[in-house]
């Protein structure tokens, strides 16, 4: 069972003069969901290398057991250093593809002509793919075989437009993934701000907040069984 995990690039909070990246949680908590079953893990970015963490997601009201055991990892922490780069990563070589949240993917993975293909061919070979929080952001330019875009009809979540407001961030990001994906066509679901909800469509898997992340590698690990 092998799993490519892809991670944002971009470190910059739009023109607020802040930092982002990805969201530490959201990449621990699958992280360890799938070594765990004994998978065999790739990270990959658009740019390889080390890809910028949200410096709030190591902040300590956002460590979580997950964090600390990965923090705490020399495996991991090698894997994070020296991603592949995206655009090297072939869908034949994987059994499935999970996306982490964080901010940075609003800005470069949505519109990563690498991570559209990635996805587009994922799903054209029956293979799942997994994305949490704003990262079902990722699935904004996605399409299906149709020419309609991938999410349409399809039963999705990511990060709610309250939660947005929560973080102080609706004016800032480049869009709302709530927003998109019911412009896109999605049907759209949410639980209460921060609490767990995954949905599953098919082959798609989308989860709603860090919270969430444990549960979508699980539904991933579900779907490839």
């Amino acid at each position: 069972m092998k799993i490519l995990i892809v991670l944002t690039s971009h470190d910059q909070l739009g023109n607020t003069g802040k930092k982002t990246g990805f969201w530490l949680e959201e990449l621990a908590a699958p992280y360890f969901v799938f070594q765990d079953a004994g998978a065999q893990l790739t990270l990959a970015s658009p740019k390889g290398g080390q890809p910028p963490l949200d410096p709030a997601s190591s902040a300590p009201d956002a460590l979580t057991a997950a964090t600390t055991r990965f923090n705490a990892d020399p495996a991991a922490l090698a894997a994070l250093a020296s991603t592949h780069k995206l655009a090297e990563m072939n869908i034949a070589n994987f059994d499935a593809v999970f996306y982490p949240g964080g901010h940075g993917p609003l800005w470069d993975l949505a519109a990563d002509p690498a991570s559209i293909a990635l996805i587009e061919a994922a799903f054209a070979a029956g293979k799942p793919v997994a994305a949490v929080c704003h990262a079902p952001g990722v699935l904004r330019d996605v399409r299906a075989p149709s020419g309609e875009p991938i999410v349409n009809g399809k039963s999705v979540t990511g990060f709610t437009n309250s939660e947005e407001a929560a973080v102080g961030l609706t004016d800032v990001v480049p869009f709302l993934v709530e927003e998109m994906l019911k412009a896109k066509g999605g049907h759209y679901s949410k639980a209460d701000d921060w609490a767990v909800h995954v949905v599953r469509d098919g082959l798609l898997i989308t989860g709603q907040n860090p919270a969430s992340s444990a549960a979508a590698a699980t539904q991933l690990l579900e779907c490839l069984a």
